[in-house]
């Protein structure tokens, strides 16, 4: 347990920094699993805590201060930096339910928090995409690839050529089963993403085949060859997923970020504005395409098309990766 002192002392008992109490507060929460989702509320976490120190905040270091009144404070003061154009309203209601879940784990019951974070913010987040995603370019994702290369992060450069290949999400290109997948390769042409998929799909019942191009074989070889001494993914057998995103996948994000990718998702939405450009002869709405207005069913097929190799199973999810209908 993290717990660090008496249950009614500071923090809850979790020490004297709010920093640092949060983030304890959440790895019991996880139980020391769930790193990346205990990461983004952590990261959230710290934004409030910042902003709870600042000259603007309430200069609150111990969770026991804080009420109602305070988390109104923040909502008006996230509602101001929304107006201002420096956040966004997803980021923005993001943040609100961290500080809720954060809330939750240090006191130990949820009295104290936004019932409704879009609500308090007076506005709905719109998860239709609207700017063009990153890693379009080929030439870019190669320098990417390169500079990984060079670093020594073959691995971290199978992740982003399988996700830019295939559209897998960074968990599925982690845990791919990569030697069945060369396999199905090439026998079948085709390759089944079921390796680390969410909320439950994978098996017989939920097939999810990808064309096994040029492109995607490069991925799986490149992947192999990265892939640890007796490992069937990207991980040592003596690894867990955690120690490996933390030790790293994350250091190798600021190599990403310098070559001008914000992360592994937008690869993924990348290879959904291709796909839809295959699939129709048509760029993607969020490259200014216009097929919805030219030719409505080949849109629907297309989208429908995609959201299965997406792994969503659901039509209008694939507006956050290739744009909506105007």
């Amino acid at each position: 347990m993290a717990l660090v002192g008496r249950r009614d002392g500071r923090n809850f008992g979790y020490g004297r920094q709010l920093r640092y109490a949060g983030r304890q507060a959440l790895e019991d929460l996880f139980a020391g699993g769930h790193f990346a989702t205990a990461k983004a509320h952590g990261d959230r976490w710290q934004a409030f805590v910042r902003w709870c120190r600042s000259e603007d905040g309430p200069g609150y270091n111990d969770a026991r201060q804080i009420d109602r009144q305070t988390l109104n404070d923040y909502v008006a003061y996230l509602r101001q930096q929304i107006h201002q154009g420096t956040l966004c309203i997803a980021t923005a209601q993001n943040r609100l339910s961290s500080v809720n879940r954060t809330l939750a784990a240090l006191r130990g019951d949820q009295d104290v928090r936004i019932v409704s974070p879009s609500q308090a913010l007076g506005q709905q987040r719109s998860t239709v995409r609207t700017q063009a995603p990153d890693g379009q370019d080929h030439q870019q994702v190669q320098r990417v690839l390169h500079t990984l290369t060079e670093q020594r992060r073959e691995r971290v450069a199978a992740i982003v050529m399988l996700a830019r290949a295939t559209g897998m999400r960074l968990r599925e290109a982690i845990l791919a089963d990569l030697p069945r997948l060369q396999r199905e390769a090439v026998h079948l042409g085709r390759i089944n993403i079921q390796d680390g998929t969410k909320g439950g799909r994978s098996g017989a019942y939920a097939p999810r085949w990808i064309i096994a191009t040029e492109q995607v074989n490069a991925a799986l070889q490149l992947a192999r060859d990265a892939s640890p001494r007796h490992s069937r993914n990207l991980l040592a057998c003596d690894e867990s997923y955690a120690t490996f995103l933390q030790l790293t996948v994350l250091p190798a994000r600021e190599t990403l970020h310098g070559h001008g990718l914000k992360g592994f998702h937008d690869l993924r939405a990348a290879y959904a504005c291709e796909r839809y450009e295959q699939l129709t002869g048509h760029a993607a709405p969020v490259n200014g395409g216009h097929c919805y207005r030219i030719d409505r069913g080949l849109d629907q097929q297309a989208r429908q098309l995609i959201s299965l190799e997406l792994g969503h199973n659901r039509i209008d999810v694939v507006s956050e990766y290739i744009g909506g209908r105007a």
